[in-house]
């Protein structure tokens, strides 16, 4: 059985930027250092820095007054970092700048008298963030048939936004929609997509073309994982989310030539090793890996001006 690695896949720059703002806080300081969430959507990541010290908490609410609070990379929105500002809390922002970017934009269409649809799912954080900075002003849809429910005082002042972690193809639809019954509607910048969504996504394309079975090692609350799954899927190729390697079932393999591994942008590499060290014990000695062409995505995001070195 062959063993085929899609590239690129794990880290984007948004994760590892998060990741290094909480280590480098955690080192400079003798201080408990908390953080609003998951920093990423990846179990093994927050218990390996909950090891470090970082304590995770729900709302600033939790934090003690005058304490450190980092903001994961999913993004907040200004009520809650009015309520870090009312407890005196000295915050640290790990939001991925490509969210802030889509923040800004929500700001510049609300102050152009716009009201604004949000693309995404209800429930993340990152659209929690982003519906948050204009409250009263903005509609989530999921899909495209949330799009005839939708209530607009004038449709000539409409415009748009998405959550970064879905992709061209996962929007497509739903931005038909609100073409079709809104055609004065602002859309999204292209640009607002993450680059490593669309990146990932695409290698999953070349990964389903090729295996008969697609493993994405990710979590469940991971959208980015999850939007991994449902490509493979949708070309037909059976496809599982697993979070680390004692997740596969032996019986998925079984009269499989080939088998393709992908990771979401929150997920390690280290537990992508572990999966196909697996694999390869399960198929036994004539198993082999192969690894797609590894692709310089050209993305680094800087810390925060006090955390560099």
């Amino acid at each position: 059985m062959k063993v085929v690695l899609a590239n690129p896949r794990g880290f984007c720059a948004g994760v590892d930027r998060a990741i290094e703002i909480v280590e480098r806080t955690l080192a400079r300081t003798d201080d408990p250092v908390y953080v609003r969430h998951e920093i990423v959507h990846n179990r093994r990541v927050v218990d390996d820095l909950r090891a470090m010290g970082a304590i995770f908490v729900d709302e600033p609410e939790e934090a003690p007054t005058g304490s450190q609070l980092i903001y994961s990379a999913h993004g907040v929105s200004p009520a809650v970092r009015k309520s870090a500002e009312q407890r005196e809390l000295k915050a640290i922002d790990a939001t991925c700048p490509l969210v802030t970017k889509v923040h800004k934009e929500v700001h510049r269409m609300h102050r152009d008298g716009l009201e604004i649809v949000m693309i995404g799912h209800a429930g993340h954080v990152e659209v929690e963030g982003t519906m948050g900075q204009a409250p009263g002003s903005m509609y989530l849809v999921e899909k495209p048939e949330d799009v005839e429910k939708l209530q607009i005082r004038d449709p000539s002042k409409l415009g748009c936004v998405s959550q970064t972690t879905l992709s061209v193809d996962d929007t497509r639809e739903i931005m038909e929609a609100l073409k079709l019954r809104f055609p004065q509607i602002e859309m999204p910048r292209r640009d607002d997509i993450c680059y490593a969504t669309q990146n990932r996504q695409n290698a999953v394309k070349e990964l389903a073309a090729r295996a008969q079975l697609v493993l994405i090692v990710g979590a469940p609350a991971s959208s980015n994982s999850n939007r991994l799954v449902e490509v493979a899927a949708k070309l037909g190729v059976p496809s599982h989310l697993i979070t680390e390697a004692k997740d596969i079932d032996p019986a998925w393999i079984d009269g499989i030539d080939c088998v393709g591994v992908s990771a979401g942008a929150s997920t390690p590499e280290f537990l992508v090793a572990q999966v196909v060290e697996h694999l390869c014990a399960l198929a036994g000695p004539e198993s082999t890996i192969e690894s797609m062409p590894v692709i310089d995505e050209g993305v680094h995001f800087k810390l925060p001006a006090d955390l560099r070195d």
